[in-house]
């Protein structure tokens, strides 16, 4: 198979092209990697989803011994359904020192800048490994992550750390929140509306519950503060509720989704606990004294293990002196970074673009972005090269 050579920037451009939406299949873009990096005598280990129709990739560069650095980043692209683009989503176009298109800040310009300098990687000679993984679904709960990190900790080598190269405009992120998405369906008993005595209208119960759930987030704004977050507490909100049928009907069931982002020191199972027990306790024992089948069902549909801060690690230390800063930050939002450390493997986050952009129309990421996670790079090859 003959070797494929790209820059930085043509490799974007190949990423961007495939539409990894989650709701997709990620194969066509994974076996282009596995391909690519085949060209270039790499082989590459692929670990489908129960149904085969998504894949993480696993690959190494170098000699498969004892430390090195896994570089870690997800393929999957939150959809673009209803928003406004000025361009093709999944065409990069270029303007005014930005490159748009779905996906090029979260994530794919960091995989993308990582594998067009495997032929340096190669031309170098790596005295220690530069691992890649790649994988599916992130964006609807890390489901992909799991069987990833379990793959790591069963190599015959151990990495020193790990990068994820989410966006954090190249500086260093050692901490982020936990975070995860919640289905609440409550179901009543519907009727006619003038005979609202003999029904249960679960939007009623259901907006008790979400009452619930905004007297918590105001309470969290001051139970516990950490200021190196933005926001530096502990959040809750309901992002979608839907139910009834019709304004002259009881409406039988509904459903609403909601989330928290808890700070690393804060128990993230304790708050759905909290809900839990305040649902079936105060909320139901009223629904079904009027009909006994009511009934609240409560189901985590992905759940983001926080990164913890853990000062001088290997891999905090390696980045700080690769991107020439002594400075860490904290973010907000979830990455696999946490799941990773918890797995054994100290992570930290680094890479190009804004999360700012992410997950909107007209998602870019800066040409001195790419520069400059591209001088990273270099420098990472040229540390594990000596």
């Amino acid at each position: 198979m003959s070797a494929q050579v790209f820059t930085p920037r043509q490799m974007i451009e190949r990423l961007v092209a495939f539409d990894t939406t989650s709701r997709e299949s990620n194969l066509e873009l994974i076996h282009f990697v596995r391909d690519y990096l085949a060209g270039h005598g790499v082989e590459s280990t692929l670990i489908h989803d129960k149904s085969g129709a998504k894949a993480n990739l696993f690959a190494t560069v170098g000699p498969m011994i004892d430390g090195g650095v896994v570089l870690s980043g997800h393929t999957d692209v939150v959809p673009v359904d209803g928003q406004d683009w000025s361009s093709d989503p999944f065409q990069v176009d270029e303007r005014e020192g930005r490159l748009y298109g779905r996906g090029t800040a979260d994530m794919k310009s960091f995989c993308a800048i990582a594998l067009a300098l495997v032929p340096a990687m190669l031309e170098r000679g790596l005295s220690l490994p530069i691992h890649f993984a790649l994988s599916y679904d992130e964006e609807v709960g890390c489901l992909g992550a799991p069987d990833l990190s379990r793959h790591i900790q069963g190599l015959p080598c151990r990495p020193q750390a790990l990068i994820v190269g989410e966006p954090t405009e190249m500086k260093v992120v050692n901490a982020h929140k936990g975070c995860c998405a919640i289905r609440t369906i409550v179901t009543g008993r519907e009727g006619h509306s003038s005979e609202t005595h003999k029904g249960v209208n679960s939007i009623f119960a259901a907006t008790e519950l979400v009452q619930y759930l905004a007297n918590l987030a105001e309470d969290l704004k001051t139970s516990n503060v950490n200021e190196r977050f933005d926001p530096p507490y502990t959040t809750v909100q309901v992002g979608t509720i839907t139910g009834g049928t019709a304004g002259n009907i009881i409406p039988k069931e509904t459903t609403f989704w909601w989330e928290y982002r808890a700070l690393p020191d804060v128990d993230g199972a304790a708050i759905v606990a909290d809900f839990e027990a305040f649902a079936t306790e105060t909320v139901l024992p009223k629904m079904r004294a009027v009909h006994p089948e009511s009934d609240i069902r409560i189901t985590i549909r992905g759940e983001v293990i926080p990164l913890l801060p853990e000062d001088g690690s290997p891999a905090e230390t390696l980045v700080l002196a690769l991107t020439g800063s002594n400075q860490t930050y904290a973010v907000s939002y979830g990455t696999e970074a946490g799941l990773f450390q918890k797995g054994g493997i100290a992570s930290v986050i680094c890479g190009p673009g804004s999360i700012s952009v992410a997950h909107r129309p007209d998602e870019y990421i800066e040409l001195s972005q790419v520069e400059a996670c591209t001088e990273f790079m270099h420098k990472l090859i040229k540390h594990l090269a000596s």
